[in-house]
């Protein structure tokens, strides 16, 4: 319920006028069904304005550090993150990630939208990064269309550690759908999981116009410290 409440009676209307969002390709996320809507990920706001655009509900997985935060700042951002359906993830990896996967499968499963962004954190330099596989397991296991998603000027209206957006016009593009059944019974086959995942991210590329790194983002953050 607070999910709809935020998208059409106290934010999504407000942020429609301010950001007049332009985007191309909605027509290719499915009126029903499940599928997947993987993106990249460029800034905070690119899980505000990508599900604000799909008529459909969106369930993310985000961060487990936006459910753990401490004072009032940590309450309303896990209260926002919480209500608009969002899944917490450890990016340590392990089991931790398993279960989020696991949930996404369960909201797949059920007819529904699964949002995704397969570089596993924002980009650091608004390149775009090595994709990790959790996407391609989640397309194998559930059967379900992949549906990339451009996010083109996020990280110019909040750019990172940027509380306060740039009142700019937000642009989003979303391609085809991309169907994985050849790969079926392939569950679990590093090079399968690994070839599906880089042909989800050439996609981005060739949507975005992003210049593509060969190298995860999280390598990429440590690298730069």
């Amino acid at each position: 319920m607070f999910y709809w409440l935020l998208k059409y009676i106290v934010l999504g209307p407000l942020l429609r006028l301010i950001f007049r969002p332009q985007v191309e390709g909605l027509r290719n996320v499915p009126s029903t069904g499940p599928a997947i809507l993987a993106g990249n990920h460029l800034s905070f706001s690119d899980s505000i304005f990508m599900p604000l655009v799909v008529k459909r509900r969106v369930t993310f997985v985000a961060k487990a550090e936006y459910f753990t935060g401490k004072g009032l700042k940590g309450w309303l951002t896990k209260s926002f993150f919480l209500g608009t359906g969002c899944i917490p993830v450890d990016r340590t990896g392990g089991d931790a990630a398993r279960a989020a996967l696991d949930t996404q499968l369960r909201v797949l499963r059920s007819g529904n939208l699964a949002g995704i962004y397969p570089e596993g954190t924002r980009s650091p330099d608004g390149r775009l990064y090595r994709g990790k596989t959790g996407v391609a397991r989640l397309a194998l296991e559930s059967g379900a269309p992949v549906v990339p998603v451009a996010m083109l000027n996020t990280d110019v209206i909040q750019p990172t550690g940027k509380l306060i957006p740039k009142l700019m016009r937000v642009k989003i593009r979303f391609g085809a759908p991309m169907h994985f059944g050849r790969y079926a019974g392939r569950l679990g086959d590093r090079l399968v999981e690994r070839a599906i995942t880089d042909e989800i991210m050439f996609e981005l590329m060739e949507l975005s116009g992003r210049e593509y790194v060969d190298v995860y983002a999280q390598k990429a953050k440590l690298a730069m410290v």
